[in-house]
């Protein structure tokens, strides 16, 4: 799995030896990137559930700001370590070690708003509820902030979801995109 385009275009991502990590295809991202659009030029972006880190190298190569990285897993962080260095992009990156909950605290002491959640975390799990919940909760989306959801298509996510509207839905094979923003945004 290569970086697809910007500063980092054609850099190698590391990739787990097993399969307990389950990347974003490159076709869907690029789809995502795509939706995102301008959105993530100069924009703070959270990778909550990294992985390889893949997404959020992909917003820094693309003109983000910042990213957030965030992973639970000892080789999931080394991982990340190591495609960030490959990347040479340390002075944008920050690698919160621990659970989604704890980075998602984190972001909220650094004052940071983020502009780009990208989240991808383990299916099944029942984990998106519990992210957009503590997003709000911590009133850390920035007010033109978006949440980009990528998740099984046969799991449908509501118009409303704790306290964001669906503003679109893009499927691909498998897999759907749900971008979601501030409730009271005018779309």
């Amino acid at each position: 799995m290569r970086i697809i385009t910007g500063d980092f275009k054609g850099r190698k991502i590391e990739m787990p030896a097993g399969y307990d990590i389950r990347p974003t295809t490159e076709k869907v991202k690029e789809a995502m990137f795509s939706i995102i659009g301008q959105d993530i030029y100069d924009a703070v972006c959270v990778d909550l559930f990294s992985g390889t880190g893949n997404l959020g190298l992909e917003a820094l190569s693309r003109g983000a700001e910042k990213c957030w990285f965030c992973d639970n897993k000892r080789e999931s962080i080394k991982l990340i370590k190591q495609n960030i260095a490959n990347c040479r992009a340390e002075e944008w990156s920050c690698l919160v070690p621990g659970d989604y909950e704890k980075c998602l605290m984190r972001i909220k002491e650094s004052g940071d708003k983020v502009d780009v959640f990208l989240l991808d975390p383990p299916y099944k799990k029942g984990l998106y509820g519990r992210c957009f919940e503590l997003i709000k909760e911590l009133d850390i989306l920035a007010e033109d902030g978006i949440i980009v959801a990528e998740h099984k298509r046969e799991d449908e996510f509501p118009e409303e979801f704790e306290g964001f509207t669906k503003l679109k839905d893009r499927n691909y094979g498998t897999i759907t995109l749900s971008v979601y923003c501030n409730l009271y945004k005018n779309v």
